[in-house]
């Protein structure tokens, strides 16, 4: 973790909700720093006399170590948990370290030799490594292990580290305990030094695994790093105490004492840190200085063995062992991590696959997105512009898929097309493309013998024929199918205009009956394959009510009364050159093409129009349902539209109601039920149209503010599960404030059935056709 990292997560003690914790903490650091550097130039220089630079030397350690212990307790007094634990244990050990120091500073300052310390000192110091490994011992109890994972190798690599870091440690801490063995001080003063060795590497090695291995909590990691760094700064004077007792030197220089000072200075930096607390779900991230900390052992093993090497200091027996174990484990290490890398990019190389798959991909069948065929298309096209090559392309809908959804559901209508789309694979070669454009349309590209497309369609025709067996029943459906293939004068052809031309086909097989196949014959010569979407955009563009656009009423009526209340505006085009195309034809064509919202806003603005009309020709008031696609709901432009057409046409707001069709699912909920709100608030009130089907749901009926709820046709059928169905729907309705309309009543038992249930409303072909206005 950098310096400026750590500043970052360091709060000082006593600020709850600090504005600049990095300046201040930052303040502390250097201040303190510059406090040892000053003690440690002064009495390097010789500036003040020999006792008094061993008074300010013992004092500073003293004054030092006496502020860690005060941060330590100070600050675990507002804190719980492990950070409270660590700080109270490492405080008990400064005030043992503490009080070792006065006992050495009276004897350096009274007594008689300075090298070595009495042994009441001695016993003060080790007060603190012991607390400092209980201190650890505690954090390690409550971090949890790292998941560094779950591989074979990943458990060899991570105990291939423990066992490099100990070693490592272990030869670091040979060389100067072995020259204190040697030395000839003091026994009880040599015992000592090496207990300080032993201890304080311990005491590395565990801080090391601990930060390694375990994941302590977030608000620990920079104390435990500033920790580990006062420690390190004892664990260096400690060395060179033990040598120059060993060696019966006269005294410390400033130098070798600094580390007593740093040390307790680092401690008590550690103490003053603060962080906010590790969130509950947090990532385990291993910061780059974490995932060095196995390294650093070697690495320092290393220059400490090049170091005696060029000094002329021969290695002895256990230290070469050591070394040569520790090159050994690394290089194994290495080649353990090498498969791991190569197991790491092999997956993912994989996982890249599988996400330019998917990328191309539909994800329910398996075939080609629109994507990934309009490259494939394209590139056919220009090679059939340049080189000849042969190139057709069929357009495939499913007649009536909607009934299958209706009426088994969209898991069973998922599994239909899945079973489609792997027919309509076995009806081509393994060099053409099948892909799924989106709902129940497919295109299939064929790049081979020109004659091949009328084959390949009467295969899919009766390949889609086939029953399909849902839940244990078989299920039929039928396709639609339009072929194209370029024409000689097609110079400028691109895939788009022949994508275009398949559809266009495809819409006159529906014109003529649907379940057959509709070659391409032209575009503007009034055949019956004409490019409907171009001529819808066309007719919506030049005016519709020019164009052959008119709005059929179909009346809305009381079942207990058969008073009118209220109408559907329902739009009809009648072409020039084609003539009628029904409903079901151009509203999908203009749902696909993006030009719904002309035609809504046309509908709109001739009901609101025709408002008078229908009052004078049904004797009262009639309310206005103009369909709404659901799509749209939530975009500024259908608020702008009906405010237009309440105010250019005095329409009382109250007489409109918008029915959300179910032809399209309501893309942002949230941003449609802030929409809803503001047309009620205008007094304009919606209705879920066909409910029961389509994307049409209880989750809508909930969110939005509905005010009339329209049962589909397929609901209202006289048969007992239907019955049942509508008392349901009625009943949470009724409960929910929302009155019912039920659709499709063809006949008198079916409606007073339906009134008889408790639905107030009807509408049907018994109670009239969608009719225009009469003249």
């Amino acid at each position: 973790m950098t310096s400026t990292r750590l500043a970052t997560a360091m709060l000082p003690l006593g600020d709850a909700a600090p504005t600049r914790p990095r300046a201040r903490f930052g303040a502390v650091a250097a201040g303190t720093l510059l406090a040892v550097a000053l003690v440690v130039a002064v009495n390097s220089l010789g500036v003040l006399p020999g006792r008094a630079g061993v008074a300010l030397d013992n004092l500073a350690q003293l004054a030092a170590g006496t502020a860690a212990a005060f941060c330590c307790l100070i600050t675990a007094r507002g804190l719980t948990g492990p950070g409270r634990a660590w700080r109270r244990l490492i405080g008990a050990g400064m005030i043992g370290w503490s009080l070792g120091q006065v006992v050495w500073t009276v004897h350096q300052l009274f007594g008689g030799a300075y090298l070595p310390g009495p042994a009441p000192a001695e016993l003060g110091y080790m007060a603190l490594p012991v607390f400092a490994l209980w201190a650890l011992l505690t954090v390690t109890a409550v971090s949890p292990r790292r998941v560094l994972g779950h591989s074979r190798h990943t458990r060899v690599v991570a105990m291939l580290d423990v066992v490099v870091v100990l070693g490592s440690v272990v030869m670091l801490s040979w060389a100067p305990i072995r020259a204190v063995l040697q030395g000839e001080g003091p026994p009880g003063a040599m015992v000592a030094g090496v207990a300080h060795l032993v201890v304080d590497a311990l005491l590395g090695a565990l801080l090391g695994l601990l930060l390694v291995l375990r994941r302590p909590p977030r608000a620990l990691r920079a104390q435990l790093l500033l920790l580990g760094g006062g420690l390190l700064a004892l664990t260096v004077s400690d060395g060179f105490y033990a040598y120059l007792v060993a060696t019966d030197a006269h005294r410390m220089t400033p130098l070798h004492s600094a580390g007593w000072v740093l040390g307790p200075a680092l401690i008590a930096l550690a103490a003053l840190a603060r962080a906010p607390e590790e969130p509950a779900a947090e990532q385990d991230d291993l910061d780059p200085v974490l995932l060095l900390l196995p390294i650093l052992p070697v690495v320092a093993t290393g220059v400490t063995i090049a170091i005696r090497t060029l000094i002329g200091h021969p290695l002895t027996w256990p230290e070469v062992a050591l070394g040569w174990l520790g090159l050994f484990l690394v290089i194994v290490r290495q080649l353990v991590t090498i498969v791991d890398n190569r197991a790491l990019l092999l997956s993912v190389a994989e996982a890249r696959r599988r996400l330019a798959h998917q990328a191309t991909h539909d994800p329910l069948t398996g075939l080609a997105n629109r994507e990934l065929f309009g490259r494939r298309l394209s590139a056919a096209v220009d090679a059939h512009r340049e080189e000849g090559r042969p190139v057709a392309l069929l357009f495939v809908d499913l007649d009536d898929f909607k009934f299958v959804n209706d009426s088994f559901g969209h898991a069973a209508g998922d599994r239909m097309l899945q079973e489609i789309a792997a027919r309509l694979q076995r009806c081509v070669r393994c060099d053409d493309m099948v892909a799924r454009l989106g709902g129940d349309e497919f295109a299939v590209l064929l790049e081979a013998d020109p004659g091949a497309p009328g084959l390949v369609g009467e295969r899919i025709l009766a390949a889609v024929r086939e029953p399909v067996l849902i839940d244990g029943k078989p299920v039929s459906v039928a396709a639609s199918v339009g072929v194209v293939a370029p024409e000689p004068y097609d110079i400028g052809l691109t895939g788009d205009a022949l994508l275009r031309r398949a559809d266009a086909a495809m819409y006159a097989g529906k014109r003529r009956g649907k379940n057959i196949m509709v070659r391409y014959a032209g575009t503007r010569d009034g055949g019956g394959d004409a490019d409907l979407p171009g001529l819808l955009a066309e007719a919506l563009a030049a005016g519709p009510a020019a164009s052959g656009f008119t709005v059929h009423y179909q009346p809305i009526v009381d079942l207990h009364g058969d008073a009118v209340l209220a109408v559907e505006a329902l739009a009809r085009w009648t072409h020039p050159d084609l003539g009628v195309i029904g409903p079901d034809v151009f509203v999908a064509v203009a749902e696909r093409a993006g030009l719904v919202a002309a035609l809504d806003d046309f509908v709109l603005d001739t009901a609101a129009r025709d408002a008078r009309a229908l009052a004078a020709l049904h004797g009262r008031d009639v309310a206005l349902h103009v369909n709404v696609s659901a799509g749209r709901l939530g975009r500024p432009e259908l608020e702008i539209a009906v405010a237009d057409a309440l105010r250019r046409h005095r329409l009382p707001p109250e007489l409109l109601i918008l029915e959300i069709t179910e032809t399209r699912r309501i893309a942002d909920l949230d941003a449609a039920v802030a929409a809803a709100a503001r047309l009620a608030a205008m007094g304009v009130r919606l209705a879920l149209d066909d409910f029961g089907t389509g994307f049409n749901s209880l989750a809508q009926l909930h969110a939005l503010p509905i005010a009339i709820v329209k049962l589909d046709a397929t609901l209202t059928t006289a048969d007992d599960r239907s019955r049942a169905l509508v008392s349901s729907v009625l009943s949470i309705c009724r409960d929910m404030g929302a009155s019912v309309i039920a659709e499709g009543i063809e006949d008198t038992p079916q409606a007073a059935t339906l009134a008889a249930l408790g639905c107030p409303l009807g509408q049907g072909y018994l109670y009239g056709a969608p009719a225009p206005l009469p003249a």
